[in-house]
């Protein structure tokens, strides 16, 4: 298992941004991912138009993920309305502790 953070970027609406959460959690939950940690930072306006938003509401998720099953996550996250963006970053083995 590898330590990664993931940004993700939902909605500004609050209930489409907390349906978003919980979607992450649960695709994570079923390729055998789990959150360590997980940090609001709030709504921030976007650099350029995604999905005809200006704003989004910015989600930080440190998270233990099986390195194969990452592009099945990200396929399944593709599919997910309650999304704008979302980015992978593999944190290094020295600095992850």
């Amino acid at each position: 298992m590898n330590k990664y953070e993931l940004m993700v970027i939902f909605p500004i609406e609050e209930d489409k941004s907390k349906a978003g959460t919980e979607s992450v959690r649960s695709i994570l939950g079923q390729f055998g991912a789990s959150v360590e940690k997980e940090e609001p930072y709030g709504d921030r306006d976007l650099t350029y138009e995604i999905k005809k938003q200006k704003r989004g509401h910015f989600t930080l998720f440190t998270i233990s993920a099986n390195p194969a099953k990452i592009v099945e996550i990200q396929k399944q996250f593709a599919l997910e309305k309650n999304m704008l963006k979302y980015l992978f970053v593999k944190l290094d083995e020295r600095k992850a502790s």
